[in-house]
């Protein structure tokens, strides 16, 4: 795919606009809101992003490169940020349901100080791994502050005609969901959009599908991160860590009263050399859950640093699952490392008010995972110690 500079995208005129559930779960509102109509202004939105991303990439003297991967269906630019020369590749998105704000924020935070850092640490970094981040991957949805993108089923039928007698997907949005009505603009999850064949074209008999079966890239924003994993598959051979940053309900740490600040994981499909995930047999040459696990203990790790406080008070997210529609599932099947970030809450719950505290959350354990992987001491972590970390139960 032919890919435009962020100077390019952005026209003289633009700048100058621009200074001037268990399984169901996944898509269950989050409680207690504790008051209506709360403020997001403090969050970034697209143009933001688009000022943003240009002051580090000029900050940065060419450390950072900013581009444009691909468009929403809306038209929006999906922008890449690459830092780092080494040959670990860390592939990081954001905003995959654009009312979970607080990863784009640390993602931008992060990428202003490896492209302007010259610690011994950045320098460290930026030698031994690339990093890709994807800090706002559903534009779309993040200008409504919605869950799901905007999209119609006969606008994937335009574009796929093979689909013309489908039903529509299992996870296309056409009623109120988290105080959204989707049907005056109806979208889908995009996290239920991949599918582990990253060359897979979309066949009417695999709709309309379930939880538990892959997706179909039909959506611009799915389509646009596969290609992004693909080209640096080509490019390195394979991408060494994805991670995902999301946010979700909220839960308590199992026996105590602590509230989770975030949940974490590396299970997202059944082992592929096992009984239970026989129908991915395909994938357990390349399928490294032991290291998804160590990922995972060096992002815990990291958070237990900080001392008895809220950002020690991490879980394990739901186990067992079968996802492989979900990104985490499928680039787990085609061999990366894969954590998920689960902060508390949505926009809808407290706006900005706990902005501060959850973007650092996710921050120092973006950074916990990053160090690890460039300095090696990740691969020597025990995966067990995965096992230790406490499961979250639902507030009752």
């Amino acid at each position: 795919m032919k890919k435009k500079s962020l100077w390019k995208v952005l026209s003289s005129a633009a700048l100058a606009a621009a200074i001037l559930v268990p399984q169901v779960g996944f898509a269950e509102g989050a409680k207690p809101v504790t008051e209506e109509n709360v403020s997001i202004n403090g969050f970034v939105d697209y143009e933001e992003l688009k000022r943003k991303l240009t002051q580090i990439e000029k900050s940065s003297n060419g450390l950072v490169q900013v581009e444009s991967a691909g468009k929403t269906n809306q038209g929006r630019d999906i922008f890449t940020a690459r830092v780092g020369h080494g040959d670990k590749v860390v592939l990081v998105q954001s905003e995959i349901h654009g009312n979970e704000k607080t990863g784009t924020v640390a993602l931008l935070n992060i990428l202003q100080y490896l492209g302007s850092s010259q610690s011994a640490d950045a320098k460290r970094i930026r030698e031994e791994l690339t990093i890709v981040a994807i800090p706002m991957m559903n534009a779309d949805g993040s200008e409504l502050d919605r869950r799901g993108n905007v999209m119609t089923w006969e606008e994937v039928q335009e574009q796929f005609p093979q689909l013309h007698n489908a039903q529509p997907t299992w996870n296309y949005y056409t009623r109120s969901l988290q105080g959204d009505d989707y049907s005056a603009a109806p979208g889908f999850d995009v996290n239920r959009d991949f599918n582990p064949d990253l060359n897979y074209v979309p066949k009417a008999e695999d709709f309309p599908g379930n939880s538990s079966t892959p997706g179909w890239y039909i959506t611009p924003e799915s389509q646009t991160v596969r290609d992004v994993y693909k080209s640096l598959q080509e490019e390195f051979g394979h991408v060494e860590v994805f991670l995902d940053l999301h946010h979700q309900n909220f839960y308590k740490i199992e026996g105590t009263d602590e509230d989770v600040t975030m949940s974490i994981s590396a299970d997202f499909v059944p082992d592929p050399s096992s009984a239970e995930g026989a129908k991915y047999s395909q994938y357990a040459e390349n399928y490294r859950f032991d290291f998804s696990r160590q990922l995972n203990v060096a992002l815990y790790d990291a958070l237990q640093e900080k001392g008895n406080s809220v950002f020690t008070n991490i879980s394990l997210y739901d186990q067992e699952l079968d996802l492989p529609g979900t990104a985490l599932g499928s680039f787990a099947l085609n061999g990366s490392g894969v954590v998920l970030f689960e902060v508390k809450g949505q926009t809808h719950n407290y706006g900005q008010k706990m902005k501060g505290q959850l973007v650092k959350t996710v921050e120092t354990g973006v950074m916990g995972i990053i160090n690890g992987v460039a300095d090696g001491s990740v691969y020597d972590l025990n995966p067990d110690e995965y096992n230790e970390i406490p499961n979250r139960v639902p507030i009752r």
